[in-house]
């Protein structure tokens, strides 16, 4: 709920006025290393969250009829 409080201040308008500022800041080299790092993480927890729920398949016991 809060987060649609706060999108429902934000127009067009002012995502562009944000994207400009982040390409100020970070410049047009360095966001595309940026958003590298953030798929390949976001690749890692993905995967970790994976091998986490076969670990619990793995532990759950099997009851046999």
């Amino acid at each position: 709920m809060l987060q649609s409080i706060f999108l429902g201040f934000l127009g067009g308008q002012e995502f562009i006025i944000i994207g400009v500022i982040i390409l100020l800041l970070f410049g047009g080299r360095k966001i595309p290393e940026l958003m590298r790092g953030l798929g390949s993480g976001i690749k890692e927890f993905k995967s970790a969250t994976k091998e986490d729920e076969d670990d619990k398949k793995d532990d759950e016991p099997k009851i046999e009829a």
